[in-house]
């Protein structure tokens, strides 16, 4: 790339500087300037840096998000362990226990978003935006609602079996929705995730903890079924609204609008296990582990579809299993069956596989944003702001040094989280 075309880039940067908007000068005038002459545009020019079919596996990116699929899959499970002491207790509220992750992520990331915005900007947000937050926020709620009743209802064998649907649901929707086109590796890797996720059910199966007697099959697996689709389309949708928007608006609204949805919803159906439910410290200490763990889980989700994907977010919860019998051999005294180790190492496996391939920007290059990312928001772990960091590093970098591509102007920009 020219040095003029690096200087108009980081120049149309400056005139950006706040990062916060969707539409971004510095990708259309490096698009403009790049594909109607024939050059590689900036995006492309970072994907060319490392060459081979582990091109990927040689960025820092890469070991991040395997490391961030694998703790939120622990703190995932940490919510099911508290959710398994609740049980023990004799509390069993879970559209109720839900209802306090809802308002300590409206509580921070709401307040922060009326800090940023001005409380005139963020009602203007809700206005134009909120009707897509609640449509978000509803798939999320009704997503671990009927995932509960599912388990009340049927085996836990064939409610992990029609789990695998949400995989299904994210794969369908980004690919008629939001342009993504996979690999031939992406799709193998998906399936040995899912053969590893069989052997878990097997090794389960052998031991005689999957199964149980269903109260009404039918009804339990059509629960399960509607509760994997509700997943896989807030997933999905998720992962859209985080790269076009700040990480704190996203999940303040479906904080704001999941509180209203779950809290009506538990009011509904849970009045009469909330009257019944055993009540003490312990409960009380189970209650707020259990919502720590699950804020925690839903405030660094988002930074997993921003460097990833919502197919990749969910094969990484694969692995859920295997840490909740590491974590239950302490809490429930459970044993560890051969086959689990197994299992662990086939599901990273297919994850290894899912990214062979890839090029250095990996899946944090979303189609849907435009060829530099310009349609997206410049956040923590987005393609478009390691494009700026490179443009600008270009453009401070003396004539005779450039194209060196260093990502140390990263820490110039004050983009949004």
């Amino acid at each position: 790339m020219s040095d003029s075309k690096n200087l108009s880039t980081v120049e149309a940067y400056a005139a950006n500087s706040n990062g916060e908007s969707p539409s971004s000068a510095v990708a259309v005038n490096a698009t403009a300037s790049g594909e109607d002459s024939g050059h590689e545009t900036p995006a492309d020019q970072i994907d060319q840096k490392k060459k081979g079919f582990l091109a990927y596996f040689h960025t820092k990116e890469f070991y991040i998000t395997l490391l961030l699929g694998q703790f939120l899959a622990i703190t995932n499970t940490g919510t099911n362990t508290f959710n398994g002491l609740l049980a023990e207790r004799g509390t069993n509220i879970p559209a109720f226990q839900s209802f306090f992750n809802y308002c300590l992520l409206n509580l921070v990331f709401t307040s922060y978003t009326i800090y940023r915005y001005g409380f005139k900007g963020w009602l203007q947000m809700i206005w134009k935006r909120g009707w897509k937050y609640i449509i978000l926020s509803f798939c999320d709620v009704e997503g671990n609602y009927f995932m509960v009743l599912a388990y009340k209802y049927t085996t836990i064998l064939s409610a992990q079996l029609i789990n695998f649907w949400a995989i299904a649901i994210v794969v369908v929707v980004s690919f008629l929705f939001l342009r993504v086109r996979y690999h031939i590796s992406q799709v193998v890797g998906i399936l040995v995730c899912i053969g590893g996720m069989g052997v878990l059910i097997a090794s389960d199966h052998i031991q005689g903890t999957n199964g149980g007697n269903a109260l009404d099959q039918v009804k339990g697996d059509l629960f399960a079924l509607l509760g994997a689709t509700f997943y896989g389309l807030a997933n999905t949708g998720e992962e859209y609204f985080v790269s076009t928007a700040p990480m704190y608006e996203v999940i303040g609204q479906m904080g704001f609008f999941g509180m209203i949805i779950n809290g009506v919803q538990a009011a509904i159906f849970d009045r009469k296990s909330i009257r019944d439910a055993h009540w003490d410290s312990h409960v009380g200490g189970y209650l707020a582990g259990y919502t720590l763990c699950l804020s925690i889980f839903y405030s660094t989700a988002p930074l997993l579809f921003r460097l990833a994907s919502a197919a990749f977010f969910n094969i990484s919860l694969l692995t859920m299993n295997f840490w909740g019998v590491i974590i239950g051999i302490e809490v429930f005294g459970y044993s560890v069956h051969w086959m689990y180790p197994i299992a662990f190492v086939c599901i990273i496996v297919g994850q290894l596989i899912y990214f062979l391939g890839r090029r250095v920007l990996g899946e944090a290059r979303k189609p849907w944003l435009g060829e530099n990312q310009e349609r997206g928001v410049a956040g923590f772990f987005t393609a478009r702001r390691k494009i700026e960091a490179d443009a600008g590093a270009a453009a401070n970098t003396p004539a005779g040094q450039r194209g060196s591509g260093s990502d140390n102007a990263l820490t110039n920009h004050s983009n949004e989280v």
